[in-house]
């Protein structure tokens, strides 16, 4: 497993942000990445003090930016005594090796600094297992520069593999036993849940998906009354939550689901399948979007993207544009009136932390599980007031 305490200091650490600028990906939208990279390295306790772009068509094989350029960023870290050196993208084993050899400083990615969040924040059995799942896949090609290695303990002859094999080999074995280890327990809580959802009995689910710190556990806690851990960082929760909601009467589960973000590793998105098992279950999707943002459309593009990978499609979806209060009266008349708003279908506009449109929200949900349910069980009578729910309670 990486390192937990790696980032965890008295003091805040600081570090530069690299990326790449080429005809795919503008000088523009790699500073855009850049930004999204700082947020992540905020959540991490990592003060991103400067940032270097370089023009490439690809990133160089050996050190990501070129020799030249690395030397120039090394030099730059060592007069300002940086400690990190945080990428953009995902380096090769080689890479990684390479800059950490001729810098001397600790190198992050984006996926390794993403792993380290989720370390952090994961706090139930599933999602703790998720994530050592993908750090056990990401460290299985970089064994050879880990910063600390596997704890295991070995005898003398009778140890597995004989005295003459090599400690790498031993340790890639290792891994290899634990993520087949880790899968078969996270098959085994899937199968649970599954039987979990089978006692549901007769219910309309709905899902919260979007990107990651969009609003979405705020609008939670607005619609079934609750207290959700809202916090201004990515990925500050990564465990679904799950709890029955009572609108007019009419009852239906609403599930709170990890927030998506640009370039999330593959191994990760794997993993995280049994988490998204509410969202892949349910009947309708609130697919909340940060409209203040300026890369609002992007956002959209990416989390569609991701359902699909996933294997969540052909969902109602009602598309939630949160933070509208942020926007100046003039867009957000344009935002309503034009093709946009029509495009995605059942739009609402609202303001989550103001309780700007709530009411509208929740006449539109109801509407949506009400019609779902007659569709779904068409043999039962939706007798509404039959049901007594608590509202909140988590299930």
């Amino acid at each position: 497993m990486i390192e937990k305490n790696i980032l965890v200091q008295n003091k805040e650490v600081k570090a530069y942000l690299i990326g790449i600028a080429n005809q795919k990906t503008t000088y523009v939208k790699a500073k855009e990445y850049l930004d999204e990279l700082a947020f992540l390295a905020e959540t991490a306790n990592v003060k991103s003090v400067g940032n270097f772009i370089q023009n490439l068509d690809r990133p160089h094989r050996a050190t990501y930016v070129g020799t030249g350029k690395l030397q120039e960023i090394s030099d730059k870290a060592k007069e300002n005594e940086i400690e990190f050196l945080i990428f953009d993208d995902e380096l090769s084993p080689m890479q990684l090796k390479n800059i950490e050899k001729e810098t001397g400083l600790k190198v992050l990615d984006r996926s390794s600094l993403i792993l380290y969040i989720f370390s952090l924040h994961a706090q139930s059995a599933q999602a703790k297992l998720q994530v050592e799942l993908a750090q056990n896949q990401y460290m299985l090609p970089r064994l050879t520069r880990l910063w600390t290695h596997l704890e295991r303990q070995r005898g003398g002859t009778g140890t597995r593999g004989g005295a003459g094999e090599k400690e790498i080999e031993t340790d890639r074995r290792i891994l290899r036993d634990r993520i087949s280890l880790l899968k078969k327990e996270l098959e085994k809580i899937g199968k649970q849940n599954d039987e979990r959802n089978k006692n549901r009995g007769a219910q309309v689910r709905v899902a919260l998906v979007g990107y990651t710190n969009v609003g979405k556990s705020t609008i939670m806690n607005q619609l079934t009354k609750s207290d959700v851990l809202v916090e201004n960082k990515l990925f500050a929760t990564l465990d679904t939550t799950v709890r029955k909601v009572v609108l007019e009467h009419t009852p239906f589960l609403l599930s709170d689901t990890v927030g998506f973000i640009r370039k999330l590793p593959h191994h990760l998105v794997e993993c995280f399948k049994s988490t998204l098992s509410e969202a892949k279950d349910s009947d309708i999707l609130l697919h909340v979007v940060d409209v203040s943002h300026p890369q609002f459309e992007d956002h959209i593009r990416v989390v569609s993207e991701t359902l699909r990978s996933v294997g969540i499609e052909n969902k109602k979806i009602i598309m939630v544009f949160n933070k509208s209060d942020l926007l100046p009266q003039d867009q957000r008349d344009v935002l309503e009136k034009t093709w946009f708003a029509h495009e995605h279908g059942t739009t609402v506009f609202i303001s989550a932390t103001q309780r700007w449109n709530i009411d509208e929200l929740r006449n539109i949900l109801l509407e949506n599980v009400r019609a779902t349910f007659k569709t779904k069980y068409p043999t039962i009578q939706p007798e509404w007031e039959l049901y007594q729910w608590e509202e909140g309670e988590e299930i």
